[in-house]
């Protein structure tokens, strides 16, 4: 284990594994609570949005409507999803003098703040203790422990089974100009009330064969939705053989 550490201006190549022990306290005790709430650019996977939609009791489409900002990037199949900041104090819509109101299912980079994590796994600071008072305090913690008090393991997971679609993806830099893929695409990942309602009210389930015990998951719990719909994208999108078209949806060939 390495030696407790005070972060006080870490540079960003700093290299933490998760056996390090850092300082850090986030109540309203520190003066500067809820400052790094503010002005601050948030991306949300799907996996954060449908945690947001559900606390907030809101259809996904609502949600993503009054509260994210979806920007398009060129040559890629899925946008960047943006938490939209309140006008003109450029803060959270969800935090208030007592804190967070969704603090329950907060989205992944406020579970690590004040950590953020490398490309090779290691850790490091994203802010210092001139920003954040939290890091003066004498309560230490390691890192791995931190991880797992904060709830962040489930969203890792999640994020891993994103990555089998965004790695891919940026790495063949896809040049796809159909407008019904790329919506379908979003509508798989982030607008899961619409993906369900597509799923059981059009001929989909005519079409495809779905185990009995996975449709009946997919009708009540969104994290079973959204791995659902990851394998839809990769077997439209990569053709990956994930689902198999029911016989009766083939067309007969013509005799003669």
């Amino acid at each position: 284990m390495s030696k407790p550490d005070d972060p006080s201006g870490k540079k960003p190549s700093t290299r933490l594994d998760a056996e390090h022990v850092f300082r850090f306290d986030c109540s309203e005790s520190i003066p500067c609570f809820t400052n790094c709430c503010r002005d601050i650019t948030i991306v949300l996977t799907p996996y954060d949005v449908a945690r947001l939609k559900n606390a907030l009791s809101m259809p996904s489409d609502q949600f993503l409507d009054k509260h994210t900002l979806i920007i398009p990037k060129q040559k890629r199949l899925i946008p960047i999803v943006i938490l939209k900041m309140n006008e003109p104090d450029k803060k959270c819509p969800f935090v208030g003098k007592g804190g967070c109101s969704v603090y329950a299912d907060r989205p992944w980079p406020c579970r690590m703040y004040p950590l953020d994590i490398n490309d090779d796994g290691t850790f490091g600071f994203i802010t210092d203790e001139s920003r954040c008072l939290g890091l003066q305090v004498d309560q230490r913690i390691r890192i791995c422990d931190w991880l797992v008090e904060q709830g962040v393991p489930v969203y890792d997971e999640m994020n891993s089974l994103l990555s089998q679609l965004t790695a891919p993806l940026q790495a063949e830099e896809l040049d796809i100009d159909n407008p019904k893929i790329t919506q379908m695409t979003f509508m798989a990942m982030y607008n899961l009330d619409k993906f369900r309602d597509f799923i059981l009210k059009s001929t989909f389930l005519d079409r495809f064969d779905v185990d009995g015990i996975r449709l009946e998951k997919i009708k009540r719990n969104d994290v079973e939705l959204l791995k659902f719909g990851i394998d839809w994208i990769k077997f439209g999108v990569f053709g990956q053989k994930l689902f198999q078209v029911k016989k009766s949806a083939v067309p007969k060939a013509r005799e003669g």
